[in-house]
């Protein structure tokens, strides 16, 4: 079982939340009842925005690989496209995505944010700089529930600055990138750029932060990140 900051502080946002989000809070509290990592079902998830900053930015694509039994699912996995207000601007030369991609069959923000919630329900999210991606859900989640999102996340970022920061006592510059943490675990080099594929290398990369040990025997606390 998590421990008892997890659980109450988790008990707390289910208090204050309301509607579908206390129903997500309300399932996440049964999943960190689990004593270790064996037996949760997890989600890596990325998030492709027009740019850095949740006020004026907004996402364009969401990718999720589900991980069950210490594998990816890769027949789960989904990537879909988001409408925003504006054009995609310069962000179009990092994700590859362009504005005419955007403007038919796509979700819109609010339906994007309930489809995530729902393909995540009952499950631990698994992100590579998590504060970022739950930053920008969390402007969404304010917008629909009128309550910021705030829950316990597995973060492959904040695992592997841990580790470097026990093995070197120093961050570099870059070394916390999602492809510099994949080499050091030499994990194979992904050229293409988009959610989809990058939920899958951050799905690999815990897998790889967590090869060493049987998940029976990892307890769930160890990786648990609030944001």
């Amino acid at each position: 079982m998590a421990s008892w900051r997890h659980r109450i502080g988790l008990s707390y946002q289910l208090w204050r939340a309301q509607d579908g989000l206390a129903d997500y809070y309300a399932e996440l509290s049964q999943v960190l009842k689990k004593d270790s990592l064996a037996g949760i079902p997890l989600v890596a998830i990325d998030l492709e925005m027009t740019g850095l900053n949740a006020q004026i930015d907004q996402i364009i694509s969401v990718g999720i690989v589900p991980i069950e039994q210490q594998r990816l699912q890769m027949a789960g996995a989904e990537h879909r496209l988001v409408a925003i207000n504006g054009s995609v601007g310069q962000s179009a030369t990092i994700h590859g995505i362009v504005d005419r991609q955007l403007q038919q069959d796509v979700m819109s923000q609010q339906e994007m944010l309930h489809w995530l919630l729902q393909q995540t329900y009952g499950k631990l999210m698994v992100f590579h700089h998590g504060m970022l991606d739950i930053t920008f859900l969390s402007k969404l989640t304010e917008q629909v529930f009128n309550r910021p999102l705030h829950l316990p996340i597995i973060d492959t970022l904040q695992i592997e600055q841990r580790r470097v920061m026990r093995d070197r006592h120093v961050i570099e510059h870059g070394s916390l990138r999602l492809a510099a943490c994949r080499k050091r675990y030499k994990l194979p080099i992904y050229v293409a750029h988009n959610a989809l594929i990058d939920a899958a290398a951050c799905g690999e990369l815990f897998l790889a932060q967590t090869a060493f040990n049987a998940w029976s025997k990892q307890p769930l606390d160890d990786y648990l990140f609030w944001f």
